[in-house]
């Protein structure tokens, strides 16, 4: 049973971030000032007896509420040889209001705690002192402490058994101060049983990770021996077959360990290596697998260039190295201005995705596409590949082939990543349109994960079976007809469509790009050979018709050629200028001479029946003539004939518009009657090309207007736009590609639907300066447009 309460005045003795409970008999240096004080101050104030202080734990310069009462036992030195005092714990004080007393201490009244001790021990009570101390003997057998054990079984009273762990090196000094404060020995016995608890918890697992670490050591050493002894057999194995040491191929693991690879890739790499050292050297398959290491170890995994961040220099590029395609060139410049963001906000990686971009560029052949998309990889300071698509028909140049084929090979995305040594290059995906699908696969279904932005950045080639970022890399698709790439491959594409080029767009980058091209390849220089501008006006006008510059290339350098044969013939001395009046003894005369530049009696449209109207072709725009003829009623059946290769929506068309002539024929003032009783023949020229679509509705029904009517349609006029039953004018596609061909033709008036007038902002503004556009709602305007004055009066338009 514990003593009743005593009040006592005593000096403290603090102890930084140290804890003393009560049956604890510790040494405490005496050079700290505040320790020594605290004795000397006992020692004066004890007379006879032993001399008393109190134990006060300070963490960070706060004293607890309890204290324990220590004896000094004995002062003398310590083993260091530093002088030393042994204190003994005695009690539990409870910190009262300070006072006085000899000494340079400070001194304090206190008040003995009383414990209270059931007897005999509670059967729960019990239980703990002996679970405490198995606990306790589990640790100190641990720990080689086999004195201490005999010890702690000899301890009997719960308050001793408690505060005798308070010598456990692994208690933190909160810890210990808790179990000072508990002045319930049951509960603070619980508490050292959590802590000791808690402590040989994770010793034990501290024990399993090492035991783990020192088997994983071992293994290694193992392993690391075996492979040693391995490269010894295989050693005697080659000098046996008469092989010299330096045949043996690379140490592929050291090369795995020293390259730098994603997680996953090293993983995948260093298990080929085993299956590699496994394998014998007999085994095909250490071949194969040779031949992915090497592929796997020269993909440049961590490799990319920095984006050149001067928007205007980029810009600069573009324009230098490509006249007009503004389209094309605005959205790269918006690119690189959204990259140049991103970076400079820490956002260059968002979801895992880098700030790639898919972009398909159509249009008509010599346009520029596959030029561009090296101007765009020089613009932005990045690697350029270029992928030719055209007539692929195995998915397996796409995806890759499996592993398991002989000459297997990765596909051509990934070659293209590995020819530019860089993961963010430019890659061009020349023809897309022109990719066929057989037996072996659709390789424009498997383009579908190659140019999905959200899915890229996990692609996986059949051959390398790991996962390649494609997210940073920019593509751009080339296509001639948007119609032949599937829709689901198509809608994972930014479309920028590259119309035909301006006569004015021609002449500046013949002037400025292909002239100084083929002057150095015929072996001329400018101050020689001096073409002027009338001439090149000439050429892109009458010796091509074209969307793009191809044709007009090859006539300049056909000029070059012709001028420096007849150099080196004697005929002709340097320097020469070239106007346009030299083109026709040069290269002969000229194959497209506008409609507009004939002679008004051998002109098309000089005749009844005939309009001019305006359709979209694989090469750009073009001016399509539509003739029209009644036959003889006495030898020609009643009905409606068509020829020209025309698809089913065109002969619609033809249907439509005989149909509304003949409904509307009174109110036109046309004779009807020759309508129903006369076979009525529309012909498209050019009946070698296949023709479709349903803006040539309101051409037919002009020409079937003037052949009835007997006014010729307007030489200067072209039109476009799909024609209803009712004599409604409904919109079209392709109106900028038209406009450029009827400027190319040199027309000058043009009629297309009201629905359309939008279209016109696309169109460049000096074709729009030459050309008179009529927008329309109703058939009965376009009659009054396009057909020449008559005698007769037309009805108003509705």
């Amino acid at each position: 049973m514990a003593s009743t309460s005593v009040t006592l005045t005593l000096p403290v003795l603090p102890l930084d971030d140290e804890v003393v409970l009560p049956g604890m008999v510790v040494p405490l240096d005496l050079s700290d000032a505040e320790v020594r004080a605290a004795v000397e101050a006992a020692q004066a104030a004890a007379g006879t007896g032993k001399p008393r202080v109190l134990l006060v734990p300070r963490v960070d310069g706060t004293y607890a509420g309890i204290g324990v009462l220590g004896t000094v036992e004995q002062v003398g030195r310590l083993s260091d040889g530093d002088p030393g005092a042994l204190i003994r714990g005695r009690g539990r004080v409870r910190i009262g209001a300070g006072t006085t007393g000899p000494g340079a201490a400070l001194w304090v009244e206190g008040e003995t705690v009383e414990e209270k001790v059931p007897d005999p021990l509670p059967g729960v009570v019990a239980e703990l002192v002996k679970e405490y101390k198995a606990l306790a003997t589990s640790w100190l057998k641990k720990r080689g402490a086999w004195q201490v054990v005999d010890r702690v079984q000899q301890i009997e009273g719960v308050s001793a058994l408690a505060d005798n762990s308070g010598y456990s090196p692994f208690l933190t000094v909160a810890q210990k101060v808790e179990l000072l404060e508990t002045i319930d020995p049951v509960a603070r016995l619980r508490l050292a049983v959590k802590a000791l608890t808690d402590h040989l918890a994770e010793q034990d697992v501290a024990e399993s990770i090492a035991k783990d670490v020192q088997d994983g050591v071992d293994k290694q050493q193992r392993e690391f021996l075996l492979r040693r002894q391995l490269e010894a057999v295989r050693k005697e194995l080659r000098e046996l077959g008469g092989e010299k040491e330096g045949e043996e191929s690379d140490d592929y693991r050291a090369r795995v360990e020293a390259a730098d690879l994603p997680e996953k890739v090293r993983e995948a790499a260093l298990k080929e290596v085993d299956k590699l050292e496994r394998a014998s050297d007999q085994s095909p398959e250490g071949s194969w697998i040779r031949t992915w290491l090497d592929t796997v170890l020269e993909l440049p995994w961590n490799e990319r260039t920095e984006d050149e961040y001067d928007i205007q220099g980029a810009r600069a590029v573009l324009d230098a190295e490509h006249a007009g395609l503004d389209d094309v060139k605005d959205r790269i410049t918006e690119y690189l201005a959204v990259r140049k963001r991103r970076g400079e906000r820490g956002m260059g990686v968002i979801g895992g995705r880098r700030g790639g971009a898919v972009l398909a560029l159509v249009g008509p052949p010599g346009v520029g596409k596959t030029s561009l998309g090296e101007s765009v990889a020089h613009a932005m300071g990045r690697k350029f590949v270029r992928v030719a698509l055209g007539g692929v028909r195995d998915e397996a140049e796409i995806r890759g082939h499996r592993r398991t084929y002989v000459g297997a090979l990765p596909g051509r995305v990934v070659r293209a990543i590995k020819e530019a040594g860089s993961m963010n290059p430019v890659v061009l995906l020349d023809e897309i349109d022109k990719v066929g699908s057989d037996f072996r696969g659709d390789p424009a279904a498997a383009l579908l994960e190659v140019l999905d932005p959200a899915q890229n950045h996990t692609f996986r080639d059949h051959y390398l079976e790991v996962e390649l970022d494609l997210s940073d890399v920019v593509f751009l698709a080339t296509a001639n007809v948007l119609e032949s790439i599937p829709e689901a491959l198509a809608d994972r594409m930014e479309l920028v469509r590259l119309d035909g080029y301006t006569e004015d767009e021609k002449i500046v980058i013949a002037r400025d790009h292909l002239l100084p091209r083929q002057l150095e390849r015929a072996g001329l220089t400018a101050e020689e050979v001096d073409l002027q501008e009338d001439a090149l006006r000439k050429l892109a006008g009458e010796y091509t018709r074209e969307a793009g510059v191809r044709t007009l290339e090859r006539s300049i350098a056909r000029l070059l050629r012709k001028v420096a044969a007849q150099h080196e013939l004697g005929e002709r001395e340097f320097p020469f200028a070239i106007g346009a009046g030299e083109l026709r003894g040069l290269i002969g005369r000229p194959h497209h001479v506008p409609e507009s530049a004939q002679d008004p009696a051998e002109r098309r449209t000089a005749v009844p029946g005939v309009a001019t109207g305006l359709a979209v072709t694989g090469a750009g725009g073009d001016v399509l003539f539509v003739e029209a003829s009644l036959a003889d009623p006495e030898t020609g059946a009643a009905g409606l004939t068509l020829t020209g290769q025309l698809g089913d929506v065109m002969k619609e068309s033809a249907q439509i518009a005989l149909s509304f002539l003949r409904s509307h024929g009174a109110e036109l003032e046309l004779p009807v009657a020759d309508l129903r009783d006369r076979g009525v023949h529309i012909h498209f020229p050019a009946g070698a090309v296949p023709k479709d679509g349903p803006s040539a509705g309101i051409t037919m029904t002009t020409a079937l207007a003037s052949l009835l009517s007997g006014r010729q349609v307007r030489t200067d006029v072209a039109m476009t736009g799909e024609v209803s039953l009712t004599g409604r004018v409904l919109p079209i596609g392709g109106v900028k590609q038209k406009l450029l061909a009827a400027h190319r033709a040199g027309l000058t008036t043009v009629i297309i639907p009201k629905r359309n007038e939008a279209d016109l902002d696309d169109v460049p503004s000096e074709v729009l300066e030459g050309l008179e556009v009529h927008p329309v709602t109703d058939v009965r305007q376009v009659l009054e447009l396009a057909l020449a004055p008559a005698v007769v009066s037309f009805g108003k338009a509705a």
